[in-house]
């Protein structure tokens, strides 16, 4: 009999650490080749671990609620086989632990605070959270280079660098300690407020869980960053409705999948940030960065009450009946935890369906680091005035109330308005003999 060391594969691009939830198989089962053994949370997304190997479990070394980074074993197996135990390197071969080009993949940066201009040569691999928070306390490479990094392959995490900066004998400065509090599990500002809450009979205390805590995190922060400004236009939907009305039973008898609004508000949209790509930017410190791929994230209720937003990675390549598809896969695994931790990053701009709760309209906040966010409000029946040769007339239609939130920093009213009425003129002006 031969052990064998289970490690945490790599979890796509930026992810490098995930939190054990819970372990599907005990300390003595047999597992099979495949089998999912155990639950693991990331900042993006919950997913399950499978074994490549088939064997008995004979010590779980990360236990419910630790910490592991990618790499790292998390159980050890007996299996079939001769000689002693699988040796760390042997282990990396076989389950395809991430190469350098994966340990420097690029997150999207937490905060566009940084204004120190630090510089660091491309052998040096840096997280931009830990470049940030480098430039933030104007660490040099050269001093970056006597930091022994615990990570994988000796890479510096974040912990290591506010470690160093903690024994430098300085206090972290304002924007330094932002950083890091946005990049903290805790929420402060949600779980530990200013005021005390006074609770009276038959209140009941509800503890956030880890999605919720991370939601709360991620909206505090946004709120902080970015400067909201929100737009509001109405939209005549009535040749969206006819058409999807007159597609969706072919459409679903042909392609096995349910024809929906969504692809059609993301086709607008999408053609909309064509017109305009200043909307598919991010902020870096002073700089803007121009975004080549159109990703839109597509937020996402839960069963649980939570929010997640799974990517259309190239929605811009993709056709309507393309689109559809790729809608009805992500929600389906999103409302399922099928997602994949890269299935939730990329995006470059966001759709909220606010609609589809029975809302009118909606001031969604910008998630970090993307510009602006479009809600998508409920179709409704009214009396509408419609220009005719004849002169006016009044007739129903189905009408739509669309809201833009855009980033004030980069995102001028002009801007982020036109951008808002190019989508409007897309939908309102729907051909009703648009092919899927």
């Amino acid at each position: 009999m031969a052990e064998y060391k289970l490690l945490l594969p790599s979890m796509g691009e930026g992810v490098m650490e995930a939190t054990v939830i819970t372990w599907l198989f005990n300390e003595g089962d047999q597992v099979k080749e495949d089998d999912s053994v155990v639950e693991i949370a990331t900042d993006k997304v919950d997913s399950d671990v499978p074994t490549p190997v088939s064997g008995k479990i004979i010590k779980i070394l990360k236990q419910k609620d630790e910490v592991a980074k990618v790499g790292e074993a998390i159980a050890i197996l007996e299996i079939e086989g001769e000689g002693g135990n699988t040796s760390s390197e042997d282990v990396k071969t076989e389950t395809q632990a991430p190469d350098a080009a994966t340990i420097q993949a690029i997150e999207e940066p937490l905060t566009a605070t940084a204004t120190s201009h630090v510089e660091f040569s491309g052998d040096l691999y840096l997280s931009p959270l830990v470049k940030s928070i480098a430039q933030q306390e104007n660490i040099s490479e050269s001093e970056l280079k006597t930091i022994k990094g615990s990570g994988l392959e000796g890479r510096i995490t974040k912990e290591d660098i506010l470690a160093h900066v903690a024994n430098r004998g300085n206090q972290p400065a304002p924007q330094a300690a932002a950083v890091q509090a946005a990049s903290t599990p805790a929420v402060k500002a949600v779980s530990t407020p200013a005021a005390t809450i006074s609770t009276a009979a038959g209140d009941e205390i509800i503890p956030m869980d880890r999605m919720r805590k991370i939601i709360a995190e991620n909206m505090v922060k946004a709120k902080h960053i970015a400067p909201h400004v929100t737009s509001f236009i109405e939209t005549d939907v009535t040749n969206v409705v006819k058409w999807r009305a007159k597609n969706k039973d072919m459409f679903e008898k042909r392609e096995g999948e349910k024809l929906t609004f969504m692809p059609i508000f993301v086709k607008a949209i999408v053609k909309a940030i064509q017109d305009f790509p200043m909307i598919n930017v991010s902020i870096n410190g002073d700089n803007i960065i121009k975004k080549k791929n159109i990703n839109i994230g597509m937020a996402t209720a839960l069963p649980d009450g939570n929010l997640i937003v799974p990517v259309i990675k190239n929605a811009d390549q993709l056709s309507l009946s393309g689109l559809a598809k790729a809608i009805n896969d992500l929600a389906y695994r999103a409302r399922n935890k099928k997602l994949r931790p890269e299935d939730t990053q990329g995006a470059t701009y966001t759709i909220s369906n606010v609609g589809s709760f029975g809302n009118l309209m909606g001031t969604p906040i910008i998630p970090q680091p993307q510009v602006a966010i479009m809600a998508i409000g409920a179709i409704v029946k009214k009396p509408a005035v419609l220009e005719t040769k004849d002169g006016d007339v009044i007739a129903i239609r189905q009408l739509m109330f669309m809201s833009h939130s855009y980033d004030h920093r980069v995102v001028d009213g002009s801007l982020g308005g036109m951008m808002l009425k190019h989508v409007h003129d897309y939908l309102q002006n729907w051909d009703l003999n648009t092919e899927i």
